[in-house]
């Protein structure tokens, strides 16, 4: 059994920053691609960013690169998505998710493990 619970997201004006954690149970984590994900009100899903077991690949989706950071802690068997310079449009529930294998992976369609989502709001 696999569960991934989110946390850390909130209110934060344009300018700020949040850190989003998620928690995975579970004794596969280390072979886990890890990715984030976003639904904007209206909007389809999306990839945020995806990291491999190791942490040695990540991806980010062009409007998030070089303001957010995904990382992974193994030993505490977390994932986190560091995002700074928040705008409006960042706006979203942001979903972790998981997927069985080494290679990094940011298709949707290819995760197995979903979280329930955090709500990330910014504010102008």
């Amino acid at each position: 059994q696999v569960q991934l619970v989110e946390s850390g997201g909130g209110l934060v004006q344009a300018g700020g920053s949040l850190r989003l954690s998620c928690a995975v149970s579970g004794r596969m984590f280390s072979s886990f691609n890890m990715g984030w994900f976003r639904q904007a009100p209206g909007k389809e899903r999306e990839s945020v960013a995806a990291i491999t077991w190791s942490g040695g690949s990540t991806y980010y989706t062009d409007p998030v690169k070089g303001r957010f950071t995904i990382s992974r802690d193994n030993t505490k068997k977390t994932v986190y998505l560091q995002m700074n310079s928040l705008n409006p449009e960042d706006t979203a529930i942001y979903y972790c998710a998981a997927k069985v294998g080494y290679a990094l992976e940011y298709r949707e369609s290819e995760y197995q493990y979903w979280g329930q989502g955090t709500q990330v709001t910014v504010s102008s």
